[in-house]
């Protein structure tokens, strides 16, 4: 079945033209179990506004009630001792608002980055829970720096949008509020030449955002390229240097890196725009404020204190916006990485199957394909009306030349795929009806390539899994041969494995892979190209390995080697995604067919 709109997730953000509304409701829905938390800090946050909008206007009061007493010519000394002590009072307020606004202050940011950090947790969490559903057919499709993109650095940027731009926006419109409120309560007619200004803000902020919006969507999609590249250089390292192809993947990478820098400077540029225009229309509100404030001044229609405390609003008035401004980029950005989670969220799960449930003693081992076709990109057929049967306990075997769907025959019996025509049964039951889990826990699989992990050869054989115990390792080991070299290791099982078991030889790693297997006690046992990549003294470990495993159940094996499959109880030999012969070594050899043109290649000279 065809997913091949997987590879263009990146290309259709892109082309999001407005942050999604959705997107903005289902991040703030992380937000709702905290809601008591977020209230405290609103209320934390009004204090901290409140007492330091309240700065200017004792300042006011100062200069308007005491010190223009104490330095009027003419004040009596019993005025200028009540205003110096009106003074000390002024004084000790303000410090007091000092002390309030740095403990509100501190108190919201610890609640808030808190607050952030868990809610952060939580979607990092699902997301990569979510990524672990996924159907196999995503990830053929997907390039794996996007996945990391989101799960790393588009979740790091929404923590940014929980606690600096949350914090950045309650405070700011409260702020702007509390501004007009209190400047309306002084002078009404200085209040509206204020708010005069604030059209021509809104004006220029809105230019902005529409233009910068562009920006980010782009820039999250170079960033995933770089990290898909950076994925697929690190991993291929060794090729890289083998072929001396530093140069060329260094400037394959400096490409996309000069088009990432290209929209940085575009964002840089775009920004530095925009403050300067806000510092522009703020000078020019205090240059007019001072012009017509001070005539009234003069005049005596307001005080001078009045006039300081405008002046001083006006700036805090411009500061609010100014901070605004400056979390666009976090809100912009913010908004592209949740739109790309939530795209990512949104892909379909893997489907987990029927309700027939695996029996406690396992699977028997019958397995049928019934005119099974298949193909990984619609309408390019890897698999062509596929039928055989294979009976409990046997070893069954595939040959054929690469590409002949051998290993796409192994991958359906695990149901990474699910077949476009036909059926495939095991024991006599739709393989679709099984619980998916069940049924890939009875069946162990060894693969071709074999994937180690970062930490000790007990861990890699066991996998941490609970139910499998030191000693179920142990004897794994031991049946598959492995042991021999585990113990000459200089800390045997608690040897460490570097990550995909780079100080291990081909055959040392495919030995583990064995073990981790056969370690589950699988009732169906699947090796696909598992002695491909080993040297002869291996094989024989590996053929003495598998005449042990094959024992008491059933084998589906897939191998170049026929030594390795010669004593299988059927070979089915598979040509273009079709049957073209099966029967017993020996028969198909009596055939004179395409399997006796294999053994010859191998065994025999022309």
């Amino acid at each position: 079945m065809a997913q091949s709109n997987y590879k263009h997730l990146d290309d259709q953000d892109l082309k999001a033209k407005k942050p999604d509304r959705k997107s903005l409701r289902r991040l703030y829905a992380y937000a709702t179990p905290y809601y008591k938390q977020f209230l405290f800090i609103f209320v934390l946050i009004i204090v901290s506004v409140a007492v330091t909008l309240a700065q200017p206007r004792l300042i006011q009061l100062l200069i308007d009630n005491n010190i223009a007493v104490l330095v009027a010519p003419g004040s009596s000394a019993s005025e200028q001792a009540v205003a110096s002590t009106g003074a000390t009072r002024m004084a000790l307020l303000y410090l007091g608002t000092v002390i309030i606004a740095f403990v509100t202050g501190y108190s919201q940011a610890y609640l808030l980055n808190n607050t952030g950090q868990k809610i952060l947790r939580k979607i990092r969490q699902e997301l990569y829970d979510h990524v672990l559903k996924l159907p196999m057919t995503f990830f053929d499709h997907y390039p794996q720096g996007s996945l990391v993109t989101r799960v790393t650095n588009d979740t790091e940027t929404l923590n940014e949008m929980f606690t600096s731009v949350l914090t950045t926006i309650l405070k700011s419109l409260v702020t702007l509020v509390g501004i007009v409120a209190v400047m309306y309560s002084m002078d009404s007619r200085l209040a509206t030449y204020v708010l005069i200004l604030t059209p021509v803000i809104i004006t220029i902020s809105v230019i902005f955002r529409r233009v910068i919006r562009k920006i980010y969507y782009a820039q999250r999609r170079v960033l995933s390229m770089i990290n898909t590249k950076l994925s697929e250089n690190i991993s291929g390292m060794r090729t890289i240097q083998v072929f001396h192809r530093q140069k060329q993947v260094s400037e394959e990478f400096d490409e996309i890196n000069s088009e990432y820098l290209d929209l940085s400077s575009k964002e840089v540029r775009y920004y530095a725009t925009y403050r300067p225009f806000i510092e522009i229309v703020r000078s020019l509100g205090i240059a007019g404020l001072i012009w017509f404030g001070g005539r009234s001044h003069l005049e005596g229609i307001i005080t001078f204190g009045i006039l300081y405390a405008f002046i001083d609003y006006i700036q805090r008035f411009f500061q609010p916006i100014l901070e605004l401004a400056e979390t666009f980029n976090i809100i912009q950005a913010a908004m592209t990485s949740a739109h790309r989670i939530f795209r990512l969220m949104d892909e379909e799960v893997e489907d987990m199957g029927g309700s027939v449930c695996v029996p406690e003693g396992g699977l028997e081992g019958k397995i049928e394909f019934k005119n099974v076709s298949f193909a990984y990109n619609e309408g390019e057929w890897v698999l062509e009306d596929v039928s055989f049967k294979m009976e409990p306990g046997e070893f069954v075997a595939f040959v054929g030349a690469t590409g002949a769907g051998k290993s796409t025959i192994m991958h359906l019996l695990c149901r990474f795929y699910d077949i476009d025509q036909g059926q495939i049964l095991i024991d006599d039951v739709d393989i679709r009806d099984y619980d998916l889990k069940q049924l890939r826990e009875a069946i162990g699989v060894v693969q071709q390539d074999v994937f180690l992990y970062s930490g000790s050869v007990m861990d890699n054989i066991s996998l941490n899994r609970p139910e499998v115990s030191a000693a179920d390792v142990r004897k794994a080991a031991q049946i598959v041969n492995a042991d021999s070299f585990i113990d000459s290791l200089p800390r045997r099982y608690d040897e460490d494995v570097m990550e995909r078991g780079s100080t291990l030889s081909s055959g040392q790693r495919q030995l583990l892979s064995f073990a981790r297997t056969i370690v589950s006690k699988p009732s169906l046992l699947i090796l696909d190209e598992a002695t491909a990549n080993i040297d002869t003294e291996t094989e024989l470990l590996i053929q003495d390995a598998i005449g042990k495993m094959s024992s008491n159940r059933s084998m589906i094996a897939v191998a170049h080697r026929i030594s390795t499959i010669a004593n299988a109880d059927k070979i089915i030999v598979m040509h273009k995604g079709r049957i073209a012969e099966q029967g017993t070594r020996d028969e198909l050899l009596a055939q004179d067919g395409l399997f006796k043109v294999l053994y010859k290649l191998q065994y025999e000279e022309f």
